[in-house]
């Protein structure tokens, strides 16, 4: 790709950091419906899970997810890379395999030429390749901002699915890859990160969260998601209030990418996360602003956030050794009580 094109300089935002604040989503998914009932959905829109899962009554379910941004990195090989595992990483994070994928595409075209479009598919087809899946279709407009992303379907075993509502007090939670790459990828757009970091959060980003998909045929794993656009806190907000249970943080125990504090107090600050702070920060209890800016870091193709039963951590852990997965244990789930912040933050 030519130097002179900097993809992110076309948009207004950058990777998850695009979402809709989960404040006004809410709103935004109101109806005066009558909820449709299907025996057969058994995972839909009401725990915010990360995918919609469909009983095919054989033993095997259907997954299904969308998921597409604008650019958070300028190489639009790389753009495409990111978008397509973070959209893959749905499948996953339910405990599912990947079986097919179609293309998301807006463009603005005469801003932008439609090689440079080509390339970012090429991206996005070659991590499904790496993911076992073929880019079988898609669709494109021509759009004011660059935008692209994956519809993905995958299967799991019914009795494999992972939700948010099934986490149980007493488990322990893990997480996959380091926090940070909001604010790394903010540093990068503001031309402030130093050459010794240059590409670390393109490749965290670029790792599949395959894992998943082994995860889920551990008993002990309770529930799972993908640490994405809603930050850290977020997502485990979304597993305690879907599973009746609260959570302690142990904010040391959290990895975070190099630089991160010092990019932080440079002012590599990304918008989402004060959005994300102000829709669900009253549920969570005190911590410093440095805190709130690493655990509130809108994160693009972040890593799984895992809840595993006491009696199989050795279990999980010699699981994730032998799949080459660095594993950091951050905090537990707690049984609910009132008057207590849904989220504690601990040293």
């Amino acid at each position: 790709m030519s130097q002179s094109i900097r993809l992110t300089q076309y948009s207004h935002g950058a990777g998850c950091g695009c979402k809709i604040s989960p404040q006004v989503l809410e709103t935004i998914l109101q109806s005066e419906l009558t909820a449709f009932h299907d025996p057969q959905l058994l995972v839909g829109n009401e725990t915010r899970d990360d995918a919609a899962v469909y009983d095919l009554g054989n033993g095997t379910a259907v997954i299904s997810t969308t998921d597409f941004f604008m650019p958070i990195v300028d190489d639009a090989f790389d753009f495409g890379r990111i978008a397509a595992t973070n959209a893959i990483s749905d499948i996953y994070a339910m405990g599912g395999k990947p079986i097919m994928a179609i293309a998301i595409l807006g463009w603005p075209l005469e801003k932008l030429p439609p090689e440079i479009a080509r390339q970012v598919v090429e991206g996005g087809r070659s991590v499904c390749h790496a993911a076992g899946i073929t880019l079988a279709g898609g669709h494109s407009i021509d759009a004011p901002e660059p935008i692209f992303g994956l519809a993905v379907t995958g299967v799991v075993p019914s009795e494999r699915v992972k939700k948010n509502s099934a986490a149980e007090a007493g488990c322990t939670l893990f997480l996959t890859k380091p926090l940070g790459i909001g604010v790394l990828t903010t540093a990068e757009k503001k031309s402030l990160l130093r050459p010794e970091h240059q590409g670390l959060a393109r490749d965290v980003m670029c790792q599949l969260n395959s894992a998943g998909e082994q995860f889920a045929r551990l008993c002990g794993v309770t529930a799972m998601t993908d640490v994405t656009g809603f930050g850290l806190l977020g997502h485990l907000s979304e597993i305690c209030q879907g599973s009746g249970v609260q959570a302690r943080v142990h904010f040391s125990a959290v990895p975070r990418l190099p630089g991160v504090d010092d990019y932080i107090a440079a002012g590599c600050v990304p918008g989402g996360t004060q959005r994300n702070f102000a829709s669900y920060g009253h549920l969570i209890g005190d911590m410093s602003e440095s805190q709130r800016k690493v655990l509130c870091d809108p994160q693009t193709s972040g890593g799984l956030l895992v809840a595993v039963r006491q009696d199989a951590i050795d279990e999980f852990r010699r699981l994730a050794d032998s799949l080459m997965l660095s594993v950091s244990q951050i905090g537990e789930l707690i049984p609910a009580s009132p008057g207590v912040p849904l989220i504690e933050i601990l040293p």
